[in-house]
């Protein structure tokens, strides 16, 4: 049996080894970085078959010297990496608003921010509960043979709730999805700071151009608004549900210049709209109309397949066109861009660039079977389809 002062020698020892450990804890080595944030709950999207979250991810520089951004990686609950961006992926990703362009974004002076824009794959795996975490790597770029350093956050939870699933909201076709998620000064990669908060009300929207059935998208040079082949072309109600807004009194131009966006005050960016209240705080909304040709108001109700307005030029546009998206707000620019599908359309090809378009090229053909019908999906970026004529109905 021990003497009683040994047993005290024995737990001043003890609890001299559990200090040291606490103490050890204590002075793990921290550094100041980056603030990680996601926004807005993302919610997945079905573009060619494929499950995808479209979101971003907000980097605040909080350290007092530039870093250097390695690599970003997307976490699951599971430890699985669904993607790693390094390099030019990584680079292409990111922007830091402020015009700097290729592998200088990568390097974030104190202070500053940036945004990387995600695409994030899921699989039938990744289960109804998702959640995702960020691993950030990066160096102090001042000392570029820097051992690497690295920070993790921005977790969420992934938003699972039943994706809207619409009637078409035009008819016929062929119709160019005009959109690319990569494009600088697309939609998808425009921020708008309204009333104290940052949002992305286009993350989804398409810009929808009628073609002639060799390609092009207008008669002549198309400096006239009526040598567009949408031009006039009526636009209908996704849905049986209420008139959320509409905005009206924006004039057009009398030409067209198709490489210069109109500019105009930003209230009016959006040109003569519709706004429908699709319900569960979703609105869709169809912008640039054509002045005068607006059919419903506020609190009205419309069948599916109804015509609202007329396909037109008014607002910011490089020419005639309807910009379609759903949002979380009825406000066409205070609002989170949210993900939706088609119930039915066909594929009939793809531009391979937004330069063959811009030159009246034909489109290159669908390689999938004569019926490529599409339900339940959302166009793919560049894809020109048609919307059958039962597709407008229930």
């Amino acid at each position: 049996m021990s003497s009683w002062p040994g047993a005290c020698r024995g737990m001043v020892m003890l609890l001299a080894a559990l200090m040291a450990n606490v103490s050890t804890a204590q002075r793990v080595p921290q550094h100041q970085s980056f603030g990680l944030q996601v926004p807005w709950q993302a919610e997945p999207v079905i573009v060619d078959g494929k499950a995808l979250l479209v979101y971003e991810l907000h980097l605040t520089n909080f350290a007092r010297d530039p870093l250097l951004l390695k690599r970003i990686s997307v976490v699951d609950s599971h430890g699985q990496a669904l993607i790693e961006l390094q390099g030019d992926a990584l680079s292409a990703s990111i922007d830091r608003g402020d015009g700097i362009t290729g592998n200088d974004k990568l390097r974030l002076p104190a202070g500053s921010h940036a945004t990387a824009y995600l695409s994030v794959p899921l699989t039938d795996s990744s289960g109804a509960e998702l959640q995702l975490r960020h691993l950030v790597t990066y160096q102090t770029s001042a000392t570029a043979t820097s051992e690497p350093a690295s920070v993790e956050g921005g977790a969420f939870e992934v938003n699972h709730r039943p994706p809207l699933q619409l009637g078409p909201p035009l008819r016929g076709g062929p119709w160019a999805a005009i959109y690319d998620p990569r494009w600088e000064r697309g939609h998808r990669r425009v921020l708008y700071a309204i009333n104290g908060a940052v949002h992305i009300p286009g993350r989804f929207a398409i810009d929808w151009i009628r073609l002639g059935s060799n390609g092009g998208f207008a008669r002549g040079d198309g400096a006239k608004p009526a040598q567009w082949y949408g031009y006039g072309a009526d636009v209908l109600a996704v849905a049986d549900t209420m008139v959320a807004s509409t905005g009206e009194g924006i004039a057009e131009p009398s030409t067209v210049s198709s490489t210069t966006p109109r500019k105009v005050a930003l209230e009016d960016a959006a040109g003569n709209f519709v706004a429908l209240d699709l319900g569960q705080g979703r609105y869709a909304f169809y912008e640039h109309l054509k002045p005068g040709s607006i059919t419903v108001k506020p609190g009205e109700r419309v069948k599916r397949g109804q015509v609202i307005g007329k396909l037109g030029f008014s607002g910011e546009s490089t020419g005639p066109h309807l910009h379609f998206h759903i949002s979380d707000a009825n406000a066409p620019l205070d609002a989170e861009g949210l993900p939706y599908g088609f119930e039915r359309f066909r594929v009939v090809g793809v531009y391979t660039s937004i330069e063959a378009f811009d030159r009246g090229e034909r489109w290159l053909p669908s390689s999938a079977r004569q019926d490529d019908i599409r339900k339940q999906e959302f166009p793919a970026p560049l894809s020109v389809v048609d919307f059958p004529a039962d597709a407008s109905r229930h």
